[in-house]
Parts: structure tokens; sequence; C-alpha cells
């Protein structure tokens, strides 16, 4: 784990293409990432892979062992949230807000973009050790699910959940530079709720589908499975033109086509964080103007896709599924109140005119 740590750290030392994050809401500083999302992402797999070749137990004896290296996960990740809530305090940093008690600061974080060795460390931590490590674990229970079971056909539904997953991890790694503008990155500190939870929850519960199916192989047939493998990729598919809807729309001021006709949008005022007026726009067409989160609508479908395989063990296999339901319901909201406080009336006037949160007619 401390090495897969390192190539972590080292993916974001190394020269390249760099992007600049918005501005912090009170002190204005511009975080810088490193843009090289696809390239780590495509050469861990293959290093990965070159390793599986070499020494394919290796699969089988994480997948027994993995316990012990969620307990390793777990430390490690406390011990280093414990050093970003020390130096935290001890830095001054106009955007942190200390008026808590200590226990708090621990499980919320002190500052909003620490940085350790030349790196920011919730691109670390969130995108470079909890993503790729949530890929190269759900391959590592496939191949462990086909060693164990001697056999493809008994193991497709780990072969199902594991491609699902990694074309969804690919396209996060494709999309990361959009992902700096979510509430992870904007709203959440570098504390015990985002960087334990990258570091060891994500890894931990995130590839619970992929570790149970080892023990519990799918009992559909294969065209079942290929049909749930379909449909997994047309999720994948919506959830991408979702974004990249409001990418297009983001980069062409406006400009641009949402299926066929010029982008219908709203033109709001806010007050930045030096207390200046500046105008930007609300998208109010394509699939922003049938619900203002369908995007997470299309994400809870694409993981219970990569959780139908198991669909005759019960409830347990959908365990993540029933979780990302939660957290995307309550993200809404926060997403809501964000912007709600940044636009004021304008934002009321945007809900309007798309009344509905994530599902139209009913939510």
């Amino acid at each position: 784990m401390l090495s897969f740590y390192f190539w972590a750290w080292l993916s974001l030392v190394t020269p390249g293409q760099t992007f600049n994050g918005p501005a912090t809401p009170k002190a204005g500083y511009i975080p810088v990432y490193k843009a090289n999302g696809v390239n780590y992402y495509i050469i861990s797999l293959v290093v990965y892979s070159v390793i599986v070749y070499v020494n394919p137990d290796i699969c089988v004896d994480i997948y027994k062992d993995f316990s012990s290296i969620i307990s390793v996960l777990s430390f490690t990740s406390l011990i280093f949230c414990t050093y970003l809530l020390i130096s935290g305090l001890l830095q001054d940093d106009k955007d942190s807000d200390d008026a808590y008690s200590l226990f708090y600061l621990y499980y919320r974080g002190v500052k909003l973009h620490p940085r350790i060795l030349g790196v920011d460390v919730k691109q670390w931590s969130n995108c470079r050790v909890g993503m790729l490590g949530w890929a190269l674990l759900v391959v590592t229970f496939c191949i462990a699910s086909i060693i164990t079971h001697n056999s493809y056909e008994i193991a497709l539904g780990s072969i199902i959940n594991a491609l699902l997953i990694n074309i969804y991890l690919l396209k996060f790694f494709y999309w990361e530079t959009g992902y700096f503008n979510t509430l992870d990155i904007t709203l959440d500190r570098a504390g015990y709720y985002l960087c334990w939870g990258c570091l060891c929850f994500v890894q931990a519960f995130y590839t619970f589908s992929a570790y149970y199916m080892v023990g519990h192989p799918s009992l559909l047939s294969t065209s079942h499975n290929i049909m749930i493998f379909i449909f997994g990729c047309v999720s994948i598919a919506l959830n991408y033109y979702v974004d990249y809807q409001k990418e297009v729309f983001i980069t062409s001021n406006g400009k641009c086509m949402m299926w066929g006709k010029p982008a219908q949008f709203l033109n709001v005022e806010y007050t930045a964080y030096n207390g200046m007026k500046k105008r930007s726009r609300l998208l109010t067409s394509g699939f922003w103007g049938i619900a203002r989160h369908l995007n997470y609508v299309f994400e809870i479908l694409l993981a219970l896709s990569w959780s139908l395989p198991s669909i005759h063990y019960g409830v347990v296999p959908f365990a993540y599924v029933i979780f990302l339901c939660g957290l995307l319901i309550h993200r809404t909201f926060r997403d809501e109140e964000k912007c709600s406080q940044k636009y004021n009336k304008h934002w009321d006037q945007y809900c309007q005119i798309v009344p509905y949160r994530m599902i139209p007619g009913i939510f």
C-alpha cells in the first residue's frame, strides 16, 4: 500500500500539463492540478497487468488478505488525517475557520486546498489513490474469481462488473479536470470525511460487489449478463453526455447547440470573493432542462448495472447502490444550498424554469 501511495504521488510530480481550478470563495486562491489522469490510469493498468502476468496468484492473495489491506488503509489514513489537522491549525489560512471543536475539525478538515510535497492533497487522495485503487481492486477480484472457479463462464458476472466499473473510471479520469469543479473539491475540506473516505472507504466499500461475486458467482445466463453489460454501457454513456453538455456550454460561453437547437440559459449575477459583481449563465436546455441533477440518476443506474449480475443473492450485493442513492440525494441539497447562497434570487428563477431535482414529475 505504501508503494501504491508513492506511485500515486509520483504521477502528480512528473512534468506535464496543469489545470487551474476555481478560486476559493474567501481568499481567492487558485489551486493548480496535474492534468494527466488518463495517462496515469492507462499506465497503471499496464504495469499492474505485467505484475499479474508474472504472478497471477497475487490476485487470489489480495482477495484472501483483503481485511489486512483495509486495516493498513484505515490506519495510514487516520494518521494522515491527524497530520492534516495539526498542520492546518499551525498554518495561517484565510480559507480556514477553526471556531469548532477539534473533533469536528478532524472530521471536516481545516484547509480547503492543502499541498504536501508539491501535490494537491485532494487530487492525490480522491483521484489518484481512491479512484485507481477502486479500478485495480475490481480487476483483481475479477481475476481471482476466474482462477477460483477455473471458468470464464462462471466468472462472467465478475468480468461484466470489472469491465463496467473500469469503463466508468476511464470516463472519470478523462473528465478529471471537470471533477475539480464539484462539491468534493470546491466545498469539502481535506479531513477525515473526504480523505479517509477516499483512501479507505472507497477501496473497501465501493469494491464490495466485485469482492462479493468471487464467492458468489452470477447465476444468470450469458445472454442476460450481456444485456446487463449493454444496459451499463448505455448508462455510462448518458452519464458522460450530461456532463459533456455542460462542459461544451461553459467552454463556448453559451454559444452552442443542444439537441439541434441553440442552447437556452438564464443570465445570472453573483458576488465574487473580492466583492466584485460577476455574471454567469445557468443552462436550461438539453438534459439540464429536464432536471437539475439528471446526471445523478444515470450514475445510480450504472452502479445498479454492475451489481445486477448477482441479483439472485438478495439485497446484499446492492449495498453500494443503496449507499449511492443516499449520498447523491443528499448531495443535491448540499449543491443547491451552495447555489442558492451564490445566486440568491436568480437561483429561485432557475428553479422555476427547471423545477425538478433528479426525476421529472417525481423529485
